[in-house]
Formats: C-alpha cells, structure tokens, sequence
C-alpha cells in the first residue's frame, strides 16, 4: 500500500484543533523566517559565550575573514581566531544539526507510536552508542592519543547505536505486528541491558579513561571538528524532506491505526521505515555528539503547544526549536563552571526535568 494517504488528511479532531491554532498564531512561512533569523543570530551570539571573554564585533570580523580572505584588517590576536573558528563555531554548528536531528526524531516516534513519551534514546539509541564508544575508549585508547584515528569513537557509537536499535526493531517485531507497545517495551529492555553492560567495562576498566567514557555518555560537544560536521549534515539532510513528505502520513497515525488503514496508509510498513530511518538519524548524531537526551522528547511538545499537532508543521518547526534549545544549552554548559565545561547532556536533563515538572503541575 501507499504510505502517503491524500493530501492534508488529518482526523476532524485535529483538524478542529488546528483550526483553533490557525487563528491563534502566524503562518508557517513567517514562523520559519522568524526562527531562522533567531538561529542564525543565536549562533553569532552564544560565540561569545565561554571562558575566553570575546566582544561580537572581534567574532563577526574573524567569521567574515575565514569566509572572504583579506577582506577585514586583522585586529585580534591568533589565540582570539584559533578559539572562534576552531574551537566554538564548530562545537555551535554540531550543536545545531545534532538539536534539528532529535527533535525531528523524537517527533516522528512520538506520532507513529502514539506516545507522549517516545524518544530516540528510549529506543536504545544512546545505550547503544555509549557501548560502542565506551568500548573503543576502553580497549583502544583512542582518549590518550586522539590523533591516531579521529573518527575510532564516532564510528564505533554510530554502529552500535544502529545495532541496539535494529535489535529493538527485531524484538518488536516479533509476532503478527507491529505495535507501539511492542516497540516500547523492547526498546526498554535492551536500553537497560546495554546500559548495564557499558557500567561493566567502566567498572573493570582502567579508571584514567573511565572519566573520558563518563564524559561522551553524558553528552558533549567540546570535541567538534570542521571536518567532521559533514556527517551530521548529510543525515538531516536526508531526514527532513523524508519525515516532512511522511507528515500526512503520520497524522492519519496520531488518529489510531483503523482510520489510517482506510485512509491508505501501510501503517507496519511506515512504522518500520520511521524507525529505521530514526535509526540512522541519531546513530549518526550520537556519534559525535554522545549522549544528549530529552531535546527529541521535550521539543515536539513545546511546539505542539503553540502550533497544534499537524505534523506538516510540527516537523520544521520542531527541527529549528531543536536547534536553539541545543545552542544555548551548550551556551550554558560553557558559562557555568568555567573554565571547565559541563557536559550539555546535564544541562538538557535538567531543563528537561524542569519543563515535564511545569506541566504535571499545569495538567
């Protein structure tokens, strides 16, 4: 069957709602401008945040001179241009391709599952790529000479963020369908056993590294390089006009499986590819980012709040809110305790924690 039902078919309940949501907020397009232009100006300005104390007029003139050589007088200092071009501008980058990547995730699992609470590191994604990398750290001792293969971590946590969550795929499929519940259930189960291997080779391991494997499973950025954000790129890049054409799709989902079954959608069938290419989605950005949760599980619900739940425009618009959350996010975690940062995993579990709080209280 086809997985694309006819254009625009959403339930008369969430059509009503969206309509409700029409009349309350701007059009699609303005919002897009709107959180486009604050990204952008978002990027520019958390540059200077950090340890090293640098006024805006030194960044945009470094950033300006990278882009157009011998286009401005150089005024800064070498150590001011290795920190703003190599150092923060990349780590900012990442942080937005890896923030637009699990939102738009964890609002394609939250719709095909039907659950609130569906995210890409309940499926065992960052269980997986914390064992890989945790592996690699352990037994290759990629941390003491990190320039032997750069890419030794990220690659082992891609592949073992894409295996544990082909193993959740496998386990749930187990059976005449299926089922959110099945795809829940087991991606618990493995994210705990995973979890609880990874605790093992930290534990029997040499305890210099267990502080860098400590440190990816929490999540950071501080290890981004130029040459490395390509691989991000290329998977949102895929992703978002992949999920955005599924959107129709997806809201006949949200309206239970029977209505989309008639409405020509091949619901296993689509269920299967959203997972699978969620799959590939964050193995990628885990690999370089480590763990970094509750961005795919908190974003899809604040942009619900404000624009409905149709997903032709939760998907983008989720993806740019994404973005900014992880860039002040990591703005934060450079601030905090500086000189030192505080892995931008923590900062999202709290402002997470923080957000599910208000609405348990509100609801």
């Amino acid at each position: 069957m086809n997985n694309q039902p006819c254009n625009n078919v959403i339930s008369p309940r969430l059509q009503q709602h969206n309509q409700c949501q029409d009349k309350r907020v701007i059009k699609l397009p303005w919002i897009l401008f709107i959180l486009t232009f604050l990204l952008f100006m978002s990027v520019v300005v958390s540059t200077t945040f950090g340890s090293s104390d640098l006024k805006m007029q030194t960044i945009i003139s470094i950033i300006i001179n990278k882009l157009i050589p011998d286009s401005m007088p150089v005024i800064w200092s070498k150590g001011q241009e290795s920190i703003v071009w190599f150092i923060r501008l990349p780590r900012i980058l990442l942080a937005v391709l890896v923030g637009a990547g699990l939102a738009l995730v964890g609002t394609c699992l939250q719709a095909v599952t039907r659950n609130p609470m569906a995210d890409p590191y309940l499926f065992g994604a960052s269980a997986g790529a914390s064992l890989g990398a945790v592996s690699v750290i352990s037994y290759a001792g990629i941390f003491i000479a990190p320039f032997d293969n750069a890419l030794s971590i990220p690659v082992a946590a891609f592949i073992g963020a894409l295996i544990s969550m082909l193993m959740v795929l496998y386990l749930a499929k187990q059976g005449q369908s299926l089922s959110q519940h099945k795809l829940i259930l087991s991606g618990v189960a493995i994210h705990f056993m995973l979890m609880s291997i990874t605790n093992y080779l930290i534990f029997v391991g040499d305890q210099k590294i267990a502080g860098s494997a400590l440190f990816w499973m929490l999540g950071g950025l501080g290890a981004a390089q130029w040459s490395q954000l390509i691989y991000p790129l290329i998977a949102l890049c895929l992703a978002l006009p992949i999920m955005l054409s599924w959107a129709n799709s997806l809201n006949a989902i949200m309206a239970g499986d029977e209505t989309a079954i008639t409405l020509g959608v091949n619901v296993n069938g689509l269920r299967f590819m959203v997972f699978l290419l969620s799959a590939l989605v964050t193995g990628t950005m885990v690999a370089f980012s480590g763990a970094i949760g509750f961005v795919g599980l908190m974003v899809p619900h604040i942009v619900r709040i404000f624009v409905g739940a149709d997903n032709n425009k939760v998907l983008p618009i989720s993806a740019l809110v994404g973005a900014l959350l992880l860039v002040w996010a990591d703005a934060l975690g450079r601030t905090l305790i500086a000189p030192q940062d505080l892995p931008v995993g923590i900062v999202t579990s709290v402002i997470g924690g923080g957000f599910f709080v208000y609405l348990m209280a509100k609801k």
